[in-house]
């Protein structure tokens, strides 16, 4: 029978983390405060990197990592030292948006051959309802010959993390569990309930988990595509969305979202993963699939507005130079995965514009293989541009640029495209920018 107890520091019993990115490291490096963790991934550079300290998503300080006791490995043998496998692989989705279950069908073959008999295997990765039990579960019994409950079992318990927030690390957001029996979830509640201190959610059972994980981002995804189609319909009538939505937030039960392009690995994909299943069983969904077209859209959105103030401030759209300021999915973070900044750009390279993209945070190695685009190293290489695009909240950006700093690196007549609103509009108009934002 599975004890907590049994997996704590100096005990026999150990946890394994299957895929260490933004999500399984933050979570290996807590458990291992007070359990011994296996971190098994599959890259044997980025295994290389973490015994050296070095965390390329800096979302674990480098002391941390120095410090902790974690057992980093690229061989998946040492998943049979462990009883509890917890398995944090992405869950994209390909070019036509629909899921990709690879990475986490491939895990979970590997899991399955090497867990043990008595093993319990958690699922944090995102999924639709019903995929840990429909899916996975008979890999793990093909993989391994042993018999779901009888021999294992399957647990899920979704991940929270925000990459980049320092506030709200994982053990300060409340945790979901599910088991496949009611002795699995209390065993995940008191697993949790150990590192989790903001507290623990037991969820009747694993679709539930994984329904409630999946809609997280759907809703947020469609509260941004509310102000993404206000921003558009508020752009054609000549009124400022920022200055409007300030107004609305006067009301107390005002819910405060902000347009902006919707990218990334969480929000930009989760709700696909919905769609998918509901497909899947006969019902076509009108309301996620409409937001996602619209957050989709506001690249190319973003661009075509670029080339209208080009056109305005009397300056030929084919061959101007465009900087954009940032390409990561959101501020603060190197993770360029499905970044919606890349649609700006290739929409731009369409009108024939000479586009520049500068980003302190992104892997220039990484760009080049993902997208084929070599970031400039220094803002003032090309100088002057017709305009620039402040794409990525980033805080080098707010911090040390200015109008001042713009003017330096701009023609006559520059134009300043604010996708965030960082900047005061009357401000920058003033100070005799052509100025836009969403």
């Amino acid at each position: 029978m599975l004890n907590v107890e049994n997996f704590k520091k100096g005990k026999e019993g150990k946890i394994a983390i299957i895929g260490l990115g933004y999500v399984g490291l933050p979570l290996a490096v807590l458990m291992d405060t007070k359990y011994n963790v296996i971190g098994y991934d599959i890259n044997p550079q980025r295994i290389k990197e973490l015994k050296e300290g070095y965390d390329r998503t800096k979302e674990v300080e480098p002391e941390k990592l120095k410090n902790c006791s974690i057992d980093f490995t690229d061989n998946p043998e040492k998943i049979s030292q462990a009883q509890v496998i917890i398995v944090t692989v992405p869950t994209p989705v390909d070019q036509h948006n629909i899921p990709d279950l690879r990475p986490i069908l491939s895990a979970t073959k590997t899991v399955g051959k090497y867990m043990k008999k008595g093993s319990l295997v958690v699922y944090e990765s995102t999924v639709y309802p019903g995929l840990t039990e429909e899916e996975c579960v008979p890999i793990l019994e093909k993989e391994s010959g042993l018999k779901w409950k009888e021999d294992f079992n399957v647990g899920y318990s979704p991940e929270r993390v925000n990459p980049g927030d320092k506030q709200h690390t994982i053990d300060k957001i409340k945790k979901v569990v599910a088991g496949d029996t009611p002795e699995i979830t209390e065993f995940l509640a008191n697993l949790y309930g150990e590192v989790i201190t903001a507290g623990i959610h037991k969820a009747p059972n694993i679709k539930t988990a994984e329904a409630a994980k999946v809609i997280e981002n759907t809703q947020r995804d469609l509260n941004i595509a509310l102000m993404n189609e206000l921003s558009i319909i508020f752009n054609k009538m000549g009124i400022d969305t920022k200055e409007v939505l300030e107004a609305a937030a006067t009301k107390w039960n005002f819910l405060r979202f902000e347009p902006g392009l919707v990218g990334g690995h969480c929000i930009g994909v989760d709700p696909y993963y919905l769609t998918f299943k509901a497909q899947a069983i006969g019902y076509h969904p009108e309301v996620i699939l409409a937001g996602r077209r619209i957050n989709d859209y506001m690249g190319k959105f973003v661009a075509e507005n670029t080339v209208k103030k080009l056109i305005k401030a009397g300056k030929p759209v084919k061959d101007s130079k465009v900087l954009i300021l940032g390409l990561t999915f959101k501020e603060n973070i190197s993770d360029i995965r499905n970044t919606k900044v890349i649609d700006i750009y290739t929409e731009l390279l369409e009108y024939g514009v000479k586009v520049y993209i500068y980003d302190p945070f992104a892997s220039p190695e990484e760009v080049r293989k993902e997208y084929s685009i070599e970031l400039i190293k220094d803002i003032k290489e090309n100088k002057p541009y017709d305009a620039v695009i402040v794409a990525v909240k980033h805080r080098p950006f707010i911090e040390e640029m200015d109008f001042k700093h713009y003017k330096e690196i701009m023609s006559d007549h520059p134009i300043l495209i604010d996708v965030k609103g960082i900047y005061d509009r009357h401000k920058a108009e003033k100070e005799g920018f052509i100025y836009w934002r969403l």
